[in-house]
């Protein structure tokens, strides 16, 4: 493996490597060890509980235990750098959304579902998976999709009524809150492989066909209990550097058709969300403007604290769209900047843990600065726990 980083030691990637071992296994331990929750806990109303779906933007380290490949693992350094010091599986130099979310909910990390060992789900999982879509097609036999995550969440279920009671698991399940990122993978599928779909489907349609899943998902979830919901729309998908290296050389500008997609599906969340709102009793929902914000921090970087908005910081290429990030995805050659909180790309398609932490307190509160849609933000859901 060869990698470039910009004004900075090879000393501090060997500390990286020498004692990565170490570190993973004091997380494993660590984790293990928390006070996930007791019965007794739940009983004295001290009980928060966190469950987390969707693809890479939350996947806490699910892909680290499935047969995939390294383009949906990101279980190798410098992925984890910033703040583990060691690979956990999270596409980002650090902590992702999610890790945040929970922090201000004074919920412990939340686990991924897969985790060995792993198994108190007082406190939420984490069933997010790299690469996954609303559509099972979508990356299919590499990731785990929206539906298989839908059927592990009814195993927790099961497990929770068996722990607590029918009573007492009902109400854990109604206050929870349900946090969702998906459907970008659906639209950015068929720009990365060979896939012909769009050739059979006009835009609307296949809109159609990804909201469509992810409706009945939503209604599966909340015949289960699930009554709060927590979701992300998505980001500007053309005006990442992973996809704004698909045009010629000659242009540096947003790849507009998946631009124009992600909006589309983004318009459709918002009829959706409203409508179940009407149809679903005690249904409530905070819609996370995220392609608002994103949009923002690339086109004015200096604002949110950065100084680079457009390119990533690990990868290769024009804008560090390549996505050869930590040499182990077909290319072992990778460039590495020297401060990832300055950029707020991480790799082709993720972002830093610092564009993740502002994400997350703009996300959590309802404030003249955030970009929450609908009548809550995420902090409501948990004042009433």
């Amino acid at each position: 493996m060869t990698y470039l980083r910009m004004k900075h030691s090879s000393s501090k990637m060997k500390f990286f490597t020498t004692s990565s071992i170490f570190f993973h296994v004091f997380l494993i331990i660590s984790l293990a060890s928390q006070t996930l929750g007791t019965k007794r806990d739940y009983r004295s109303k001290k009980f928060r509980a966190l469950f987390i779906f969707g693809d890479s933007y939350l996947d806490a380290g699910n892909n680290n235990y499935i047969n995939t490949t390294t383009y949906d693992q990101a279980n190798f350094l410098p992925y984890g750098e910033t703040y583990f010091k060691f690979p956990t599986g999270r596409f980002s130099d650090g902590r992702l959304i999610s890790d945040f979310i929970a922090e201000y909910a004074n919920i412990p990390l939340v686990p991924p579902f897969l985790q060995p060992g792993f198994n108190q789900y007082y406190n939420g999982v984490n069933f997010a998976s790299g690469g996954a879509g609303a559509l099972v097609e979508t990356f299919q036999g590499s990731v785990i999709p929206l539906k298989t995550q839908v059927s592990n969440f009814k195993k927790v279920t099961t497990w929770l009524r068996h722990k607590l009671g029918n009573s007492d698991s009902k109400t854990l399940l109604s206050n929870g809150v349900y946090m969702f990122s998906i459907g970008s993978n659906d639209y950015l599928s068929p720009f990365l492989t060979n896939s012909d779909v769009l050739k059979y489907h006009s835009h609307s349609e296949y809109v159609g066909m990804v909201v469509g899943n992810f409706t009945s998902t939503i209604k599966e979830i909340y015949k289960r209990g699930a009554r709060k919901f927590a979701i992300l729309n998505l980001p500007p998908l053309g005006c990442l550097p992973g996809t704004r290296i698909l045009q010629s050389q000659e242009k540096a500008s947003c790849l507009e058709e998946l631009s124009s997609l992600a909006s589309m599906h983004n318009q459709a969340l918002d009829v959706l969300l409203l409508k179940l709102e009407k149809e679903l009793k005690g249904f409530e929902f905070s819609l996370y403007d995220l392609n608002y914000d994103v949009t923002q921090m690339i086109n004015h970087p200096l604002k949110y604290g950065l100084k680079e908005g457009k390119s990533a910081c690990c990868g290769s290429g024009r804008f560090r769209g390549k996505y050869s990030c930590g040499g182990k995805r077909g290319e072992k050659h990778f460039e590495l900047c020297e401060k990832p909180n300055e950029n707020l790309f991480w790799d082709s398609y993720h972002l830093t843990e610092s564009a993740y932490k502002q994400l997350a307190a703009r996300m959590w509160n309802h404030t003249e600065n955030s970009s929450n849609i609908g009548p809550y933000a995420i902090s409501d859901f948990f004042q009433d726990m």
